[in-house]
């Protein structure tokens, strides 16, 4: 039987496998983005009916990750991620075989649900098995392999969609999912519950400033986030004049700059420490601000999408270790709840961005994204700052 101790080489065989594992979430979370149009057509349904499969996701991953984790706080890890991958794999091979829109829906549904409860615990099943030292590497690479969903996996289950249908690009992520199930069966330690927390560790929690103001600060800069990221197809091409294509490679600068900051966060975080907010924040505000007024020539849209790309996965991987590390004797509540706000942030910002393209149009997303990162920002440097600060020299 294995034991919570394995070597160094089996330890990063499972590292690896969770990081893959985030990759084929994450691509799953986001994959209908390329299949509207397709899912749509199948169903005869306008796009902006289909494209409700988004809000619901996100809503459903926000409300379910603390009460989830909650209800199975003393369920033995390796058991629990092999339920939510046998979840995950049977609700894609549902999506595969919809029948309806709202068949399809329900297989979302369940998607959704084990999305809740694998970013509820991963991270910490990430850094317990880490070889001695390289915690903050295993979480860097569980995030690395999330960040690269938007650099391979939206491109390619795109590409399969197009040369067969959305129905095979559901079936292939079922399919990868199901080969990384096999790994982790034969190279996961058993992980007894520990550390987990329980309802009971709500209260103590809350009475934890810093975590209080990182959880602020997340849902803050999230949502500003997603005002305006979650229409940069329509705002790169109709606002900014470019084609589709430099749209795509836009995205993949994105997506590749975010590889690079996850490469180097771990060096950065052991300099910086919370520092390491001020300047994801600071990167993101930025470059949201600047996007319209001085995008010019496609090569300054470039360089604002590098600076984002790399903002928001700093941010995202610098919040999700300080959580870890504010709430070490409940991480699977603490980082429950840091999933469901961050959802909250992603299904926010998305509803925030349409209002304001419906009353003041397109062009002014960036605007108001950036005014919300401003309010994130000043939340950052004048609450959260001084007391992450204490607990990083503590």
């Amino acid at each position: 039987m294995q034991t919570e101790q394995p070597s160094d080489r089996q330890a990063w065989l499972a590292v690896v496998s969770l990081a893959f594992s985030a990759f084929v979430f994450n691509t799953s979370e986001f994959a209908p983005i390329g299949l509207l149009s397709g899912i749509a057509d199948s169903f005869d349904m306008h796009i902006a009916e289909t494209g409700l499969m988004m809000t619901y996701y996100a809503w459903v991953v926000a409300l379910t990750s603390l009460p989830a984790i909650i209800l199975l706080s003393d369920v033995e890890r390796r058991r629990l991620l092999i339920v939510v991958f046998a979840l995950f794999i049977v609700s894609h091979l549902l999506s595969a075989v919809a029948w309806s829109f709202a068949v399809l829906m329900v297989s979302r549904i369940g998607i959704a649900l084990a999305h809740a409860v694998f970013w509820a615990i991963t991270a910490a099943i990430a850094m317990r098995i880490a070889p001695e030292g390289k915690k903050t590497q295993a979480v860097s690479l569980l995030i690395t392999g999330a960040t690269l969903a938007s650099i391979l996996g939206l491109p390619v289950g795109r590409l399969v969609s197009e040369w067969f249908n959305w129905r095979i690009t559901f079936l292939l992520i079922g399919g990868c999912a199901a080969l990384v199930l096999l790994v982790i069966l034969r190279v996961m330690p058993t992980l007894p519950s520990r550390n987990a927390g329980s309802i009971r560790s709500l209260p103590l929690l809350l009475r934890r400033p810093a975590l209080i103001g990182l959880y602020g600060l997340v849902l803050l800069i999230v949502t500003a986030h997603f005002t305006v990221y979650s229409y940069i197809e329509p705002l790169v091409q109709q606002v900014l004049g470019f084609s589709g294509s430099l749209t795509t490679l836009v995205l993949l600068v994105y997506g590749l700059a975010g590889f690079t900051a996850a490469l180097l966060f771990s060096r950065l975080y052991r300099h910086l420490k919370a520092g390491v907010l001020l300047l994801a924040v600071g990167l993101i505000v930025l470059s949201m601000l600047v996007l319209v007024p001085l995008t010019t020539t496609s090569t300054h849209l470039m360089l604002i999408a590098a600076c984002w790309g790399m903002g928001i996965t700093l941010m995202t991987l610098a919040a999700q270790v300080l959580v870890l590390e504010l709430a070490a004797d409940a991480t699977d509540v603490a980082t429950a709840i840091f999933s469901g706000i961050y959802n909250v942030g992603i299904g926010g910002g998305a509803l925030v961005g349409s209002q304001i393209i419906l009353s003041r149009g397109l062009d002014q997303t960036g605007y108001i994204g950036g005014l919300i990162g401003l309010a994130a920002l000043a939340w950052l440097v004048f609450f959260c700052f001084a007391h992450l600060r204490k607990h990083t020299q503590a």
